[in-house]
């Protein structure tokens, strides 16, 4: 008997029960940015670097290299992060903070990349905070965020 139950609790240990957990798009009013902006200076030299390799011109990437304004759209950006270091963004530097602050969620969406579920969170302007886990997630409802519907339910 004493047997069956150590066997038992041990698989109980090597088999855990499958744990859910509640994924909600975050506040962003106590969002950061944890990256600083490229300086004019920089987007520059790094412009001339990296859109004279030749190779850039066989890529897939056809528009980045045209201009540099179109460069400066691309990599004049920093990374944010909220709900403490939970969700992250690459934002364009181009955004005032406040706006970015006082955006609201619009959107959810999960989606499978390898074997990561991608949580994105979007804001409108081209403000999308991911969160990425092992969990296998869905979202609930339709993923409009009206009131409080922006939400994922993710299980191990």
């Amino acid at each position: 008997m004493n047997r069956r139950f150590t066997a038992l609790a041990l698989g109980i240990v090597l088999h855990p029960l499958a744990s859910a957990a509640e994924i909600s798009c975050p506040d962003l009013g106590k969002a950061v940015q944890v990256a600083p902006c490229p300086s004019e200076e920089e987007l520059r030299y790094t412009f001339n670097g990296f859109c004279s390799d030749n190779s850039r011109l066989y890529a897939k990437d056809m528009d980045t290299c045209v201009s540099y304004q179109n460069y400066r759209q691309v990599k004049n950006i920093a990374l944010w992060e909220a709900a403490g270091g939970e969700f992250q963004a690459y934002l364009s530097c181009d955004l005032a903070p406040a706006a970015i602050q006082a955006a609201k969620a619009r959107g959810i969406a999960v989606s499978k990349v390898a074997k990561l579920t991608r949580v994105a969170c979007d804001y409108g302007d081209g403000i999308v905070f991911v969160h990425r886990t092992h969990a296998a997630c869905k979202v609930e409802g339709d993923g409009a965020c009206a009131g409080a519907a922006c939400k994922a339910d993710c299980k191990d």
